[in-house]
């Protein structure tokens, strides 16, 4: 079987200091034959836990994996091993190719390695000052590798094979895949019809999966993330999310958790990483040592998690531990203090005692450490970004994505040697987990895609049903006292009101096209959140023509939110249509939490993500064209408690 993966971010795009591409460069040497043969590489069987029980999970189609080895470049197996057997792919261990490549870097350079600008994958030409800037990053600054944003898969491959051409030693590219290969490779949407250009497979967020208890559902997402993201070049994902989302006001990590429940949360967790490092990609668990009992968004401010140490190891480090003990390659820092593990207050990001002495020393992480972006201010407010970047370095960080000012980071990384706040011994073991994820990746034999096979690989259609699945499964009926679902009334008239921001140019279309197919008299209202003078009283009319009125929102989580609630007027136009009694029907495809503001509507759904997946989902649940079976991963108190979920069979037609 595979190796585990070995251990070497995130939300981090959301200010991001767009650059673009470049040129040629020479080859560095090739490795020597230290690593096993291609036919090795490719996974028979995967034994993993369903609700703790073992279950084998045979890889379908071995001989089409077999067939993408060269594409994939997998990494090193061998037969059987624990995963420390195995090696661990971000591990600092020795090879020929990392020792020679080490040896030929000055101090700057290796600080370089460890340097990682942000990218979207879009088209920039040759004259562009964002391909000049990308130029400059890979020709003049030498860095090891970048973090991706959004692009379509075919322009993000070519670009990311535009950027390896261009540099000497091979480039890792990292990305936030926590929802599959098309949270960040898909074309978007065209304007002004909301054309969807398609791309890479999305999932639904990490809590439905929570949601079906199916670990082999958390595995198989992580198999075809692998393959998709293996495709277009990626080689780390920056998930999956380990946080425990305790806290119903978090405004960042919310649904992006697998739930409250630690256990849950950690096999879940290891599936995934699991099913993504067999295939050849590295896993990175976030955000160490955990963000879900937190009000506060790391992207604006520095929360502070006040709870005891026992607490700690009783719930925020079960997922973590559970990763590092099942080969997690990467892990991803909290921008947030824990006084019971560092009492200065300084963010887990900076902290020696979280991250060497924690995190190394007691839980014997040998992988890489990932910095969340070093952007945000969760982790410049303290000490600014040069400061933060040495204090970075000195507790334990092996990579710094996103920083501000890419040479400036660079240059503080230096000046943390020369001022004697780390040796450069130090930052040689961070350049050589780097090194020694490239060689094991397989880049330094072949560090390019093949963009001829990726139509046939990314966004296959078999592999989409395994996505509709997990939407299905995740359907969560949290209370329907009024037994609405499912919808049967005949040629009834039904008022579909959407709830979304203004820019969510896919809120509501998926789920309306679909209610269509089985309630032809459908009428379809939007109303954004931005608009602070929405006409109230004509959808207040409207509901009172319709037979049906179904209230979907999509409010939740975001990186700049700081707060996942609905608008109060919203809440209230609700409340109105209940008084009146319209009986609404409010499905959740933002927050799950949002029962706390709606607590006296009869039927509430929580299908817990806006991709269209997720929309069709739910339409097709309130249809009964598909069966409901999700459970709550969380609580929402006071009104509903973890395991809640009210069932509804397939209905025959």
């Amino acid at each position: 079987m595979l190796g585990r993966l070995a251990q070497a971010t995130d939300d981090a795009d959301q200010s991001l200091r767009v650059e673009r591409d470049g040129s040629a460069g020479a080859s560095v040497p090739h490795e020597e034959h230290d690593s096993v043969s291609l036919q090795d590489r490719c996974v028979v069987r995967h034994r993993h836990e369903q609700e703790g029980n073992d279950r084998a999970l045979m890889i379908r189609n071995p001989k089409r994996l077999l067939a993408l080895g060269l594409l994939l470049a997998a990494a090193a197996c061998k037969t059987g091993g624990s995963p420390t057997e195995s090696g661990q792919l971000g591990a600092a261990t020795s090879s020929r190719w990392t020792d020679s490549v080490l040896a030929s870097l000055t101090l700057r350079e290796k600080a370089a390695q460890i340097v990682w600008p942000s990218v979207l994958g879009d088209y920039a030409s040759g004259d562009s000052p964002q391909w000049r800037r990308l130029t400059q990053y890979i020709q003049q600054e030498k860095v090891g590798g970048f973090t991706i944003s959004v692009g379509s898969p075919t322009e993000l491959a070519a670009k990311l094979n535009a950027l390896q051409s261009m540099s000497k030693i091979p480039l890792l590219f990292g990305a936030d895949l926590e929802a599959g290969a098309g949270f960040r490779a898909r074309g978007g949407y065209f304007v002004p019809n909301a054309i969807d250009l398609g791309g890479a497979i999305v999932f639904p967020p990490e809590m439905a999966i929570g949601a079906t208890r199916d670990t082999t559902l958390a595995y198989e997402q992580g198999r075809l993330t692998a393959l998709e993201g293996r495709a277009l070049g990626i080689h780390i994902a920056y998930a999956p999310v380990l946080d425990v989302n305790n806290n119903p006001d978090n405004p960042v990590i919310n649904t992006r958790s697998y739930g409250e429940d630690p256990n849950l949360a950690a096999r879940m967790g290891v599936a995934f990483i699991h099913g993504l490092q067999d295939h050849g990609m590295i896993a990175t668990g976030k955000h160490f040592p955990g963000h879900g009992d937190t009000g506060v968004n790391s992207h604006l401010a520095l929360p502070i998690v006040t709870v005891s140490r026992s607490r700690l190891d009783t719930v925020e480090l079960v997922p973590f531990r559970a990763a590092v003990n099942g080969g997690v390659g990467a892990i991803m820092s909290f921008h947030g203090a824990m006084p019971a593990l560092d009492s200065s207050n300084v963010p887990g990001t900076l902290s020696p005692k979280v991250l060497t002495g924690l995190l190394r020393g007691e839980m014997g992480f040998k992988g890489i450490i990932i910095s969340d972006a070093m952007d945000m201010r969760g982790v410049l407010d303290q000490f600014g970004a040069a400061e933060a970047v040495k204090r970075a370095v000195s507790a334990g960080i092996d990579v710094l994505i996103q920083p501000l000012d890419i040479p400036q980071t660079i240059d503080a990384v230096v000046a943390g040697v020369k001022e004697g706040r780390y040796t450069e011994a130090r930052l040689d073991s961070s350049v050589r987990r780097v090194l020694e994820a490239k060689r094991r990746l397989g880049l330094a034999r072949n560090k390019l895609v093949d963009l001829s096979a990726l139509r046939f690989l990314v966004g296959d259609s078999s592999n989409v049903q395994i996505a509709r699945r997990v939407a299905e499964k995740s359907i969560t009926l949290v209370k329907d006292s009024l037994r609405q679902v499912p919808l049967s009334v005949p040629g009834a008239r039904v008022l579909s009101i959407t709830l979304a921001r203004r820019a969510d140019l896919p809120a509501g279309n998926a789920f309306n096209a679909e209610l269509r197919t089985g309630l032809p008299n459908l009428r379809t209202e939007f109303v954004a959140t931005e608009d602070a003078a929405l006409n109230y009283p004509r959808l207040i009319a409207a509901a009172d023509s319709a037979d049906v009125t179904i209230v979907s929102s999509y409010v939740g989580q975001s990186w700049d939110a700081v707060t996942a609630s609905a608008p109060q007027a919203f809440a209230n136009f609700v409340q109105s249509l209940a008084q009146r009694g319209r009986k609404p029907m409010v499905i959740s495809f933002g927050n799950p939490y949002l029962l706390q503001q709606l607590p006296w509507v009869g039927t509430y759904l929580v299908a817990w993500g806006g991709f269209p997946v997720s929309q069709t989902a739910a339409a097709r649940a309130l249809l009964g064209t598909s069966a409901i079976s999700g459970h709550l991963p969380i609580t929402i108190p006071p009104y509903a408690s973890r395991g809640t979920g009210e069932e509804r069979p397939l209905q025959s037609r």
